[in-house]
């Protein structure tokens, strides 16, 4: 027997029709020799949802990892039960779930240098008195992994997962200046295109511009910014480097501008950089590269 077309059903239908197929499908126990190849068939969708800037349909996903939209769903039933993945009620898109938000963090907070980091930021909030927060890149941006607040909570404050715009903030164009083009290009550019629709005169609205914005990043060894996320909130986003002079985090410190200075060399920018760069001595990095490529 010939197996079902798909080509012409819609997702709710597939999805239906493999609810009624599942008893029939093959063993959980079904194995190779070195390992259980069911579950690495499944993972598949877990790596294309994780390299994906957006949430997708059954179709899109199941074609991008190589298997049949009713296998497809079967796995993501799964999956969603485990909370690895969640679905739109409304447009039935798939994206990845809170479980894989808690992998991603267990498996940061297992490395040395982010312990260390999270243990020198509380110190520093208590002596800064302003919001601190660690920040990785992730495959939507510059994500807030770590947030400690000041005594004087922020109106709309950080949230852990939080993805930094590229454009107004602090943690985005210190990524930008010090990542490689082909990793962040793509969002930069898709800042920009969505930055002609808005009136915002205040930032960089060519991608020569921006450059001009990284150029000065790489020159103060740091990026700052002053009401562009948020009106009257100052940031500041701090480079933390491993011993091949790769960028590892980034460092954020951001408050009211009333409570916040600023100024290059002010008290803030002294102790943040001096804390990024104890932190990057820590994992064996002798000095901060000049650019990003």
């Amino acid at each position: 027997m010939t197996a079902p077309e798909h080509h012409n059903q819609s997702d709710s239908e597939i999805e239906r029709e493999s609810e009624k197929d599942s008893g029939n499908a093959a063993p959980d126990e079904e194995k190779t020799r070195s390992g259980i190849q069911s579950i690495e068939v499944g993972f598949r969708l877990i790596e294309v949802l994780t390299e994906a800037s957006n949430a997708m349909m059954l179709r899109d996903l199941a074609h991008a990892a190589g298997m049949n939209p009713a296998k497809a769903h079967r796995y993501l039933v799964s999956f969603q039960r485990l909370g690895l993945i969640v679905q739109d009620p409304v447009s039935g898109r798939y994206d990845l779930g809170p479980f894989t938000l808690r992998m991603g963090l267990a498996h940061l907070a297992r490395i040395d240098a982010f312990k260390a980091a999270r243990f020198a930021m509380s110190e520093l909030r208590d002596a800064i008195d302003q919001t601190v927060g660690l920040a990785v890149w992730g495959n939507q941006g510059p994500t807030v992994v770590h947030w400690l607040e000041s005594t004087f909570p922020m109106r709309v404050p950080l949230r852990l997962g939080d993805v930094m715009p590229m454009l107004e903030s602090a943690a985005g164009r210190l990524f930008a200046a010090y990542l490689p083009e082909r990793q962040t290009a793509p969002l930069i550019d898709a800042a920009l295109a969505d930055l002609q629709h808005a009136s915002r005169h205040h930032l960089p609205a060519t991608r020569a511009e921006y450059e001009a914005v990284l150029d000065d990043v790489r020159a103060h060894r740091a990026a700052r910014v002053e009401g562009t996320v948020l009106p009257s909130v100052n940031a500041f986003c701090m480079p933390v480097f491993d011993a091949t002079g790769q960028l590892v985090m980034g460092l954020m410190a951001l408050g009211p501008e009333s409570r916040f200075d600023a100024r290059w060399g002010g008290p803030i920018d002294t102790a943040l950089r001096t804390l990024a760069q104890n932190l990057s001595a820590d994992l064996g990095h002798a000095q901060a590269p000049g650019g990003k490529r």
